[in-house]
């Protein structure tokens, strides 16, 4: 047995952010991670021999500035490059859109001179609700508690902090922000615009991750989620880690390391334990026990509930709605090498637009069918393909004159139907990514060197994504800000006395932000000092 004052499952980036964090206020710190290697699903691995990539999570932007800053992971090596163009969209009929500092308005004017003139407003009123909702980012939202104490003194006091932030948008932004709220984005989408690449350079955001169609309601604010990110001090903006998503997680690793945090790694938890209503800590896979003031959980809260805890040591109605939290992204992930950067039919040859995510997904009927036909397949017959190439950033990734790409594909159910397995169909639906590839790009197929595929069981068995769920959980009205990850919860403090979520379960969300551990550090190190000075 050892012991400790905080110990936390899992050594993903929220993880390992929230690690960094108590370290650096004193405390002592134990990471214990299931996998052989740091960072989660921010990893980056040599899937072939010669060609590295990111293995899951692929592209930088919504990582918080305070957090870097914070940190110091410039310092321990962590370098992002912006991409030289942003977005890349073929259609079929040979046209596409390019957009990016200075490329935008021209090659939209292309495809309509409506759109030309309204796509600035647009982006300018997703931006400005966008700026005033970071503020809620590195903050808990106002939590719901029951009777008159601190407690509910503390939340009121939250909620008119919530409300005077609110007050910076104006009542038409306010109303703009309840449709994001609320609103499908293919409603908002068709009522701002008439092209349909436009429609889709915003759809696609609102779909990232999101097993749903551009046309579900709430599906807007996963569009306006994407909205937050920036890289290197410019809002809006896309970017890759040189090294991969690893270099992310290695530098917080490095952080918490160096103010005394222990990571240790090939230690999966078996089981939180539980006395007189408190967790106590974790017995790991082979048996050891660590006992530690206060347990924070890094992983799905769906799998800390129904998995890593004993259900009589929870509240029966806690647990029943814990079991129906909503995970599945709809994705399937893949990584190729290439010999050669592939030659799209809209745009052949090389050129800054294969730095950009490159989406292949025409419009906003192709996405709502896609979603439709998985549905009913199993697998989307003509996906939905983000493409990224970093090694056109990074020549650390690949041999010289070949390349790698990463292949974000939806739509494919998190369960395929009728009882099929995941095992029995990866690698034909592998096919049919590289097919669709190709057929924007002829001779991509041939150009395919080496592949790693991530099925949605793929992603749950390695990375704990419950459902192959990116996000640790939907992004819809009902698991999102106070009832992220349930009503009564969203302060990051979990039914039981010394229990923490600080994953991406937690509020505000999926995505590689480091937020959720930075917020529940400053909430543990709250209690801490209440509870001992």
């Amino acid at each position: 047995m050892t012991e400790t004052e905080i110990v936390i499952i899992g050594a993903g980036h929220n993880g390992l952010t929230c690690a960094a964090y108590l370290a650096m206020a004193g405390l002592r710190v134990k990471v214990v991670e299931r996998r052989k290697v740091v960072g989660g699903a921010a990893v980056t691995e040599e899937f072939c021999p010669g060609f590295r990539n990111s293995v899951a999570a692929y592209t930088v932007s919504l990582l918080n500035p305070k957090i870097i800053a914070d940190l110091k992971l410039h310092a321990h090596g962590l370098r992002i490059v912006e991409r030289r163009a942003q977005n890349f969209l073929p259609a079929p009929d040979g046209s596409y859109l390019l957009t990016g500092e200075g490329r935008t308005p021209q090659s939209v004017a292309k495809l309509s001179a409506r759109d030309a003139g309204r796509i600035d407003a647009f982006s300018r009123e997703l931006q400005t609700i966008a700026d005033v909702l970071r503020q809620f980012v590195l903050r808990a939202p106002p939590n719901i508690v029951q009777g008159f104490g601190l407690g509910a003194i503390r939340e009121t006091m939250n909620a008119l902090g919530t409300a005077n932030i609110l007050r910076g948008l104006s009542l038409e932004q306010q109303r703009t922000l309840l449709d994001l709220f609320t609103r499908s984005a293919g409603d908002m989408l068709d009522d701002w615009f008439e092209n349909d690449l436009v429609k889709a350079l915003f759809g696609f955001d609102a779909i990232v991750g999101n097993y749903a169609s551009p046309y579900a309601a709430c599906s807007a604010y996963v569009m306006l989620h994407h909205a937050f990110g920036e890289v290197n001090g410019r809002k809006g903006v896309w970017g890759h880690a040189i090294g991969g998503m690893g270099a992310i997680t290695q530098a917080m690793a490095g952080a918490a390391r160096a103010h005394g945090a222990e990571i240790e790694t090939d230690a999966g938890v078996r089981e939180v334990i539980v006395e007189r209503d408190r967790a106590v800590g974790v017995i790991l896979d082979n048996g050891e026990t660590i006992r530690a003031k206060y347990v924070v959980s890094n992983v799905n809260p769906k799998l800390l509930y129904t998995r890593l805890l004993p259900a009589e040591a929870l509240p029966a109605p806690f647990l029943e709605r814990m079991k129906t939290w909503r995970n599945g992204s709809g994705t399937f992930r893949m990584n190729v090498a290439l010999t050669a950067l592939p030659s799209f039919i809209a745009l052949p040859g090389d050129g800054d637009h294969l730095s950009a995510g490159i989406i292949l997904g025409p419009s906003l009927g192709y996405m709502d069918r896609a979603w439709l036909d998985a549905r009913q397949h199993g697998w989307s017959r003509e996906p939905v393909v983000e493409i990224l190439i970093p090694s056109t950033l990074d020549d650390s990734l690949s041999p010289p004159g070949q390349h790698v790409a990463s292949l974000f594909c939806q739509h494919v159910a998190p369960q395929l139907p009728n009882g099929a397995s995941w095992d029995d169909h990866r690698e034909e639906v592998a096919d049919l990514m590289i097919a669709t590839v190709d057929h924007y790009a002829p001779g991509f197929a041939a150009s395919v060197v080496g592949r790693q595929i991530l099925s949605p069981l793929d992603l749950e068995r390695q990375f704990g994504l419950l459902g192959g769920d990116i996000f640790h959980g939907a992004l819809t009205l009902n698991q999102l800000f106070s009832a992220r990850p349930m009503l009564g919860h969203a302060d990051y403090r979990g039914p039981l006395k010394g229990l923490y979520h600080c994953g991406s379960g937690a509020h505000p969300g999926g995505g590689v932000t480091g937020a959720p551990g930075h917020n529940a550090a400053r909430v543990i190190l709250g209690d801490h000092r209440a509870m001992f000075g």
